[in-house]
């Protein structure tokens, strides 16, 4: 390519100017050392052109991603890539790829992460929230404990209808940790108007070291634990993780034997999906001492 005649300083002047009018910071920056590089015949006028906004595309989209990052409240970024696949060999590595492609966002179902503590469920289930970010969706991860006390706050405050609203604008919600510490008295009772709220008009991703089976000890009502499989089974996806906890893996000897054992316990199996339906779910509870079946996907 050869080089090319010097840009007139006058013409440079105005686009740094317009550059500036338009808030193109980097682009100002990138400027000069791409008008070299034209001038020297490396680079055409399309090229400079398509680098000069590529550059100040690419700073916007970090900037909107961080900004709703913080918004989504995940502020320990996990990402697929970095999940040890080999680790966990009980788990589909494709299966949690093609989750990867949110459709099961469009489709406003609910991705069930079960298995014991270390197992990687937060993983995955952060960094699905990571992908669904970076196209624009909206996300909110919480803990199944900050929720219900923000909600019972809420209830208090009469602001509890908002406080729902708030949760269930999200395409996608995030309630990690279920079963891991005790619910607060009505509980139960706030966590089920939020996912009734959010059927069939959102997607969810739950993580549990817990089995559906004790859903009525976690939640402390039988009659609401089956309410709430019912609303949260149709349309789901669950996936369970059998496996060794990663963040122990060089000091697993150190756990005590029954401790470590507890821990290596897969959740009490967790039912088949009912049947793929419409419309508003069932009035009579589920059963909650059936047989359980674990389902892998």
């Amino acid at each position: 390519m050869n080089a090319a005649a010097p840009a007139p300083a006058a013409i440079l002047d105005r686009i740094r100017r317009h550059l500036v009018a338009l808030k193109m910071p980097t682009a100002i920056e990138r400027l000069d050392g791409l008008v070299q590089r034209f001038e020297q015949g490396q680079i055409n006028p399309y090229e400079l052109l398509e680098q000069l906004l590529a550059e100040e595309r690419h700073l916007r989209e970090n900037r909107r991603v961080k900004m709703a990052l913080l918004t989504a409240r995940l502020t320990t970024l996990k990402t697929l890539e970095s999940f040890d696949f080999s680790f966990q060999p009980s788990l589909d590595r494709n299966r949690i790829l093609s989750l990867a492609q949110l459709q099961f966002i469009e489709r406003r179902e609910v991705i069930h992460f079960l298995g014991p503590p270390g197992t990687g469920k937060s993983h995955l289930a952060i960094a699905l929230g990571l992908e669904a970010v970076k196209v624009g969706k909206s996300v909110y991860f919480t803990s199944l404990g900050e929720l219900v006390s923000a909600l019972a706050k809420a209830e208090r405050e009469g602001q509890l209808r908002e406080r729902i609203r708030f949760y269930a604008r999200n395409a996608l919600l995030i309630i990690d940790e279920i079963g891991y510490l005790p619910l607060q008295s009505g509980g139960a009772n706030l966590f089920f108007q939020l996912v009734n709220a959010r059927y069939e008009r959102g997607a969810l991703i739950l993580t549990s070291n817990r089995g559906f089976g004790e859903w009525g000890e976690i939640f402390g009502d039988p009659v609401v634990a089956s309410a709430l499989l019912d609303r949260l089974l149709h349309h789901a996806i669950v996936i369970a993780i059998e496996g060794n906890s990663y963040r122990l893996r060089e000091h697993a000897e150190l756990v005590p034997e029954p401790l470590r054992t507890a821990a290596l316990r897969l959740p009490q199996k967790a039912p088949e999906p009912p049947p793929k339906r419409r419309g508003r779910p069932r009035k009579h509870p589920l059963p909650t001492s059936a047989p359980l079946k674990t389902a892998h996907s």
